[in-house]
Order: C-alpha cells, then structure tokens, then sequence
C-alpha cells in the first residue's frame, strides 16, 4: 500500500472514497436517547454532504460502524464513508486505528483500490499518533491469510491518502507516518510468519527468516542449531527438540547504537519459537491442532518488534532470542516423569526439572533462552509466548496477560500500552504459587496442576530470570482469531509487536 499525507480541504480531495470518522457526543446514561453523531471535521461541505442522512438517525457512530453515501454532493470524492469511533469520551488513538482499519476493510471487497482518509480532528487527539495510528491501521486491515489459495484474488488498497487540515504541523505528520508505517508493516511481518504452515516454516527456515530481515536492516543475527545448544548445556530446550526430524534453531538478533551509553540498559527480548507443537507425547486432541503452527507468535513477535527498532533507531542496546523447535512424539521424544537440566548460569549449575506434561514445552525452550540472555548481558528482559490455554480461561480472548518482578518495568509497560493500544492484564507472581511447582524429585516440575496455569507457568519462568527486572507476556489467547473483525482479517494478528516496540523505546536515552 502506498501511503502519503495530502494537506487540503476534505471537500477537495478526488478520489474513489473518501471516509471520514464520526464520534457519538451523547453521554449515553438514558438508553432511549438517540445518539447525537458529530463528525470529526469542520469541513464545510463534507458536513453538509452528510448531514440529512446523519438526521435520519440510523447511523449511531458505534465504532467501526460504516455507512456509505454515492456520489456526495459539494464533494470531489465519489463516495464518502462515514466511520463511527464510538462515544467521544473514550476516543484514543486505539479508536482511530480500528477505524482505518474498518475503512480499509469497507473498501477491499468493493473493488475499491484507492482511499482517502480525512484524519480525525478533537482537542482529545495528538495530530502525530492520529496520523500513526490511522497508517497503522491500514496497513493492519489491509492483511489477508489467504497466502496458498489458488483463486486467491488481489482486493489490496494500493493508495492511501491521509488528508489533513492545512494547519496542522506538517513535521509532527510526517514523522506520524513514517513511525506509522514502519510499525504497520513490522507487525504484518510477525502475522505472515505466524500464517505460515509448520511444513513450510521449520525452526531452520524460521532462522534463515530472521537472518534475511537482520541483512536488510542492519543488525547483526547469529543462528545456532544443536551442537551450540550443547555447548551451552541447553538442556531443558534440548530435551524439546529431541522428538522431531527437524533440527532446532538459537535465533540472536543484537541492534547496537554507537551512541548508546556504554553503563545504560541492554534489553533482552526472548521469545517462544515452536514452529510446530503437537505436545509431544502428552499429544493434544486432534480437533484444531492444525492451529499449533501459531506456536512461535512470540517469536516471530520479537523478529518483528527488532526490524521495527533497526529502523526507529532509539538510543538503546538490545538483544533478541527466539528459541525456536518443534515438539513431537516419536521414540525419541523425551516422557512424562523425565528430569531435564537447564542451561547453567555461570555462578551456579542448571537447575533440574521434571517433566510432567511434554506439552507444557514453551517454557523449557524459554527458561534457557532467559538464562542466555542474562549471559549475554542484558540488564532487563520480555518474552512472549503463546504459553497456556489457561490465559484463555482467565481473561478470554480479549485481553493478553502480563506479569512482572519489578514494578519500574511493569510501569514502562503500561505506559507502553497508552500508545500501542494492545490490552494487557497483569497477573500475580507471588511468592505462594512456587509451592505449586515444587518437585519431589527435582528443583521444579514444569507443570503446576489444574488451578492457575498461567501464573505457574510465569512462576516457571520467574525462577530463570532471578532478580533481573522482567515482563512476561502470555499471549496464547490473543495471537490467533478465528473471527474476522471490522478492522482485522481472521488469522494471526500480530499481538505484543506494538506494545514490545513502544516499551523498547521507554528506555532510550
């Protein structure tokens, strides 16, 4: 999709469809109220093109609601495309992405090829994250997961125009879109690997991507298979690999600013990468298992969140760790009752897990991939997973978990989601809940029984991360629809990338 910024009068702009956002005004605590729709502009003539059908009264400006007018009047646009953003006292940034996204998705099934969108103008608003949020909504809504059909059939929107009021700050603009872009597309970069088919992304080709990505924007990636896990004693991750045919793949992607203070940060960023997950030889049931190719999201979350920091370039070290395998049964595949040791810090030996479930694996490649990435030298770590079912169970397929061990970095975190607009709810990791991992036979067990799987899962991880500030994020729930929305294709969708970027760059210098 081409994107540029056009500074000119709504009115004036020629094109196939020119949509415009309209917001709810009334304060919503007398239902039998009808809705009082303001758009978003004060551009004269748009508002009189579209103020009879407003009075009629059936468009409520629900978000990513549509109404669309054929060939307005005063307008050069041929169509104009009424966007609702919900009740104006909750509009965001959020509001404004989803509802770029629902003007692209209004126009790919209608054959319309070129949009332009007038940018949202309220005190409430930042023109810079306006114009962002609006070119990262785009680009989302424009992503389609129909990659190997054979009828597949072209319906992308190849131009946008983001048309802005001749007084906004042209400079703000301009460096709205750019962030814009390089987001949007960094995150459709983590869906197209994650749609990928578990025979046509092994861990090795999952490498190859990542060190493709590195060589176009700069960073420096090694990729290690087995002889460097042994090496390094990765034991626990080892012990995920040993099942499958398909060697496993040590992704390091390191993003080194000259400037950057030599005593500041360094951010680990380690994600889970199985590429495929039947569960080993605790197997999952067959219904839906062709879904397990999304295993490696957080993986590809991390690729992703590192080609969008080689391009915004902030002012502070970071190293990414995808460990990236695929689980299965075969004789060779460790068992049930099996003990594994993780890779050992240098002050102290790995400790031994026992193995209780083979499909709570996502954590073992984990455990050694933080350990690495404390040995590698990073000062505060996130990871992210599609970790457990149980996230599912206790937020629903709406918000994403997060846990933390510091309160500073949960902090950046949260101001983090102010800007990437992604839902997160932290969960406890308190002391009490080891006890649910304790082993008789080992250090841990690499499952915690029935009640609170997530948290013991993130307790897992808590015991390989010491007293290093770190976020996990569990985004089994959230990495994966079956449901197209008004603003999103069915498919992967690319969670964490914006929340990761944003936190990222909390620590910059």
């Amino acid at each position: 999709m081409n994107i540029n910024i056009l500074f000119d009068s709504f009115s004036a702009v020629a094109t196939e469809a020119l949509a415009v956002f309209a917001v709810d005004t009334s304060s919503g605590k007398e239902p039998d109220v009808k809705p009082h729709v303001l758009l978003l502009t004060d551009d004269g003539p748009t508002l009189s093109a579209a103020q009879a059908i407003l009075d009629g009264g059936e468009f409520r400006a629900d978000s990513c609601e549509t109404l669309l007018v054929h060939a307005p009047s005063g307008l050069a646009a041929k169509r104009l495309l009424i966007v609702g953003l919900g009740k104006a006292a909750k509009l965001s940034p959020h509001e404004v992405r989803k509802g770029a996204g629902a003007a692209v998705r209004f126009a790919k099934p209608r054959g319309l090829r070129e949009l332009a969108v007038a940018a949202p103008v309220a005190e409430s608003l930042d023109p810079q994250l306006t114009v962002r949020a609006l070119t990262e909504g785009a680009l989302l809504a424009d992503f389609d997961s129909d990659t190997y059909r054979s009828d597949r059939k072209d319906r992308s929107v190849q131009s946008l125009q983001i048309v802005l009021p001749p007084s906004l700050d042209r400079s703000a603009a301009e460096t709205g879109l750019r962030e814009g872009i390089i987001v949007g597309e960094s995150q459709n970069f983590a869906r197209s690997l994650v749609n990928e088919p578990g025979n046509r992304l092994t861990p090795t080709i999952l490498g190859q991507r990542a060190a493709e990505m590195c060589r176009e924007f700069g960073l420096r990636c090694e990729v290690h298979s087995t002889d460097k896990l042994r090496e390094l004693k990765m034991g626990a991750f080892l012990s995920v690999t040993q099942g499958s045919d398909e060697p496993p793949a040590l992704i390091v992607m390191r993003y080194e600013p000259k400037d950057a203070p030599a005593t500041g940060p360094v951010l680990g960023l380690v994600g889970k990468g199985i590429t495929f997950d039947t569960g080993g030889i605790s197997i999952k049931p067959a219904e839906s298992m062709e879904k397990m190719k999304y295993d490696m999201a957080g993986g590809a979350s991390m690729i992703a969140a590192m080609r969008a920091i080689a391009q915004l370039q902030p002012n502070v070290r970071v190293i990414a760790i995808v460990c990236a395998a695929e689980n299965m049964p075969s004789g060779k595949a460790q068992k049930p009752g099996d003990v594994q040791i993780a890779m050992p810090a240098p002050d102290k030996p790995g400790k031994s897990i026992e193995i209780i479930n083979t499909d709570a694996e996502g954590r073992l490649v984990l455990a050694d991939g933080l350990t690495y990435a404390k040995q590698l030298g990073a000062t505060h770590i996130i990871d992210a997973a599609t970790l457990t079912g149980a996230i599912g169970v206790a937020l629903g397929l709406i918000n994403a978990g997060g846990f933390s061990n510091d309160e500073d970095a949960w902090s950046r975190f949260a101001t983090a989601l102010k800007t990437s607009g992604e839902r997160f709810w932290r969960m406890p990791v308190e002391d009490d809940y080891r006890e649910l991992i304790k082993s008789s036979i080992a250090d841990i067990k690499n499952t915690g029984g029935r009640y609170g799987g997530a948290v013991t899962a993130a307790m897992f991880l808590k015991e390989f991360v010491d007293d290093t500030p770190w976020i996990h994020l569990d985004i089994a729930g959230v990495s994966w629809t079956d449901d197209a929305k008004p603003w999103l294709a069915s498919g992967p969708t690319g969670t964490a990338v914006r929340s990761i970027i944003e936190w990222i760059r909390t620590y910059a210098s």
